[in-house]
């Protein structure tokens, strides 16, 4: 998998859920904090979205609203047509790119762009509209899709941060070549070959881009793996060791504890 969809993979828990929602007379409606991301698009007419810590976003047709970290907020307008979703994720296996999310992502409806974006839209809310066979498995599918489109869409504008390190081909290679074979035992000059660069410059532009050097990002990469697998499994502790590169379990164990701050049996019989 790539970077973007690890990310994501490794905070998601449970089943995301999407709905047609319909306000025919002036409303107010306030939604309280939440766990997971929600997001509201705009289908037809226009509201208005708050937000305790910043100022009031007007939604039009088309328009995004993408409130990552389930802040509570209020949407106000009067005969409006949208699409709502919510997705849960476990807080403790957040990735740093997705730590770099703001507290709401406005992506405006422009002609011309983000074509991917409204297409996934458009499949949604016909799959909604009406029950057809294998909605069930239709719809969670396409939140899904849509999630990443979303993501997708604020990084291609972000100027700084993980968004910043995915463009830039050096540091996404050697992120790449980590998330590829994370049980390999990398090396600064392995992953530098692989990014064409010497040691020292990625080494150096790694660490200005995602705030960690390349192989504390590794050890940290890996025990988020390993935890995903305690979380959604029974395998031996062995056995996870070794799928995220240990031939030892007692090395795996101090990683971990390390990093996560309990053993990994201690991790696993709390979830």
């Amino acid at each position: 998998m790539d970077v973007l969809s690890d990310a994501v993979a490794a905070m998601r828990t449970g089943r995301p859920h999407s709905n047609l929602v319909r306000y025919p007379t002036p409303y107010r409606r306030d939604f309280p904090a939440s766990d997971g991301a929600g997001f509201h698009v705009v289908l037809r007419g226009a509201c208005a979205l708050t937000v305790a810590a910043g100022p009031e976003i007007i939604l039009r047709p088309g328009d995004v609203a993408f409130l990552p970290w389930g802040a509570a907020h209020g949407l106000s307008g009067a005969d409006t047509e949208l699409l709502c979703g919510a997705y849960l994720h476990d807080r403790s296996q957040i990735h740093p790119l997705l730590a770099d999310l703001p507290e709401v992502i406005h992506l405006p409806a422009e002609a011309g762009r983000q074509a991917e974006l409204r297409a996934a839209i458009d499949l949604l809310r016909a799959e909604l509209h009406a029950a057809r066979p294998g909605a069930d498995a239709m719809i969670p599918a396409l939140v899904e899709i849509l999630l990443l489109q979303i993501l997708r869409a604020w990084s291609a504008g972000a100027g700084t941060g993980w968004a910043r390190a995915l463009r830039d081909p050096a540091v996404a290679t050697a992120l790449r070549a980590i998330h590829g074979d994370v049980a390999r035992s990398w090396t600064v000059a392995e992953l530098a070959a692989e990014a064409g660069l010497s040691r020292a410059a990625l080494a150096r532009r790694f660490g200005a881009l995602i705030g960690r050097p390349p192989l504390t990002y590794l050890t940290w990469w890996r025990m988020t793996v390993a935890a995903g697998l305690l979380r959604g499994g029974d395998a031996p502790l062995a056995a996870v060791a070794r799928r995220v590169g240990y031939t030892s379990e007692y090395a795996f164990a101090h990683a971990f504890k390390r990093v996560l701050g309990l053993p990994p049996g201690v991790y696993r019989a709390r979830k």
